[in-house]
């Protein structure tokens, strides 16, 4: 199975700038997408940004230019940083993970609040 955690989560202020950081180990197969996604308080679980299989990246239109996705496939990492963060930025970020073999995976969550 897979395991994810996720790191760099925390308190900033709006303009502010966060690095979020998504380490996937265990039995993983051929990727078909990983990511990040963010559920703010009374709100749906929704896309931030990701990779998919053949290198496409997806980002959500409210955070376009200002958040860009990396990864380490030789690492199985997939990082976010998040530049002029705004409050409604606000939410607990979640790392998935698609693969061939076991599906979806989530992380634990990472809370990220922006706020002066």
């Amino acid at each position: 199975q897979v395991q994810l955690v996720e790191s760099g989560g925390g308190l900033v202020q709006p303009g502010g700038s966060l690095r979020l950081s998504c380490a996937a180990s265990g039995s993983i197969g051929p990727v078909v997408v990983m990511g990040w996604y963010r559920q703010a308080p009374g709100k749906q679980r929704e896309l931030v940004a990701r990779f998919t299989s053949d290198g496409t990246t997806n980002y959500a239109d409210s955070v376009k230019g200002r958040f860009s996705i990396s990864r380490d496939n030789a690492k199985n990492t997939v990082s976010l940083q998040m530049n002029s963060l705004k409050p409604e930025d606000t939410a607990v970020y979640y790392c998935n993970l698609i693969d061939r073999i076991y599906g979806s995976t989530w992380g634990q969550g990472t809370q990220v609040t922006v706020s002066s």
